[in-house]
């Protein structure tokens, strides 16, 4: 079955890029009923103060959850790629304390609150692989916050580049030839804490010092290691090696960053 057929295999995908699952915990997942909804880019499928009432899984396109000061201000939070999970609190938090937009037009697998409560419930395996799926959630905004709280303007973008990268190849959603950044530099400020001016700025630096090359919005990271080592970037936080109940993998790197 593929991606196309039945997007929650980019769901599973994202599951077991760090947990185990058995051959039932795998079909139970598959077999989960959803319907597709389609977004426009900019659109809301939840705003701040909202009640949940089914679990969206990007099937394709790209999503952010931000949250805003009184007078408008936005603070991205985190940005999603296909087989995100867009809110796994909303699972068993009655009301959302944060909006969720599209980045980019997206569909978005909508799979009924309770159903999913009932299979995590029932199946301790997919209700381990889900919790550890939140930690690695709470592992990157822990880095995010670092990253806005204690690093310099380019040093503060290089390692939001490799983290995107490195997301999307554990997905099989890019390649050698780089990948997409859906966002403007207005988008990329609200993620960073910069202005889109500063942004435009960092970004002319981290190309003139070979790091990245730019084709519109499509981005290649032309140097992984020197890139790396400037933005003080361990991958470590991202957990892309498989943890299982009783291991502890020493520095879990993905191989894509192993091998430049």
């Amino acid at each position: 079955m593929s991606s196309t057929s039945n997007p929650l295999v980019l769901l599973l995908r994202k599951l077991e890029a760090h947990s185990t699952l058995d051959e039932d915990d795998r079909r139970a997942i598959l077999a989960l009923p959803s319907t597709l909804k389609a977004l426009d880019a900019q659109a809301y499928l939840v705003r701040e103060g909202d009640a949940p009432g089914a679990c969206a899984v990007v099937a394709s396109g790209f999503a952010c959850r931000h949250k805003q000061t009184a007078d408008g201000a936005r603070q991205i939070v985190a940005l999603h790629i296909p087989g995100d999970p867009l809110d796994l609190q909303g699972l068993f938090l009655d009301v959302a304390d944060h909006s969720v937009q599209m980045l980019t037009r997206a569909e978005l697998a909508m799979i009924p609150r309770t159903i999913l409560q009932g299979l995590i419930r029932a199946r301790p395996g997919v209700g381990r692989a889900f919790l550890v799926l939140t930690l690695v959630e709470d592992s990157i905004l822990r880095e995010w916050v670092l990253n806005i709280g204690r690093r310099g303007a380019a040093a503060r973008l290089a390692p939001f580049r490799c983290a995107r990268g490195g997301r999307l190849e554990a997905q099989g959603l890019a390649g050698g030839d780089g990948y997409e950044l859906p966002m403007t530099q207005e988008q990329l400020g609200d993620a960073l804490g910069l202005t889109p001016v500063h942004v435009n700025r960092t970004l002319r630096v981290l190309e003139s010092l070979g790091f990245v090359e730019r084709q519109r919005r499509r981005v290649r990271i032309a140097d992984w290691r020197r890139m790396r080592d400037y933005g003080d970037f361990n991958p470590r936080y991202l957990h892309l090696g498989r943890t299982r109940a009783g291991v502890s993998p020493s520095a879990p790197v993905e191989s894509a960053f192993r091998a430049r």
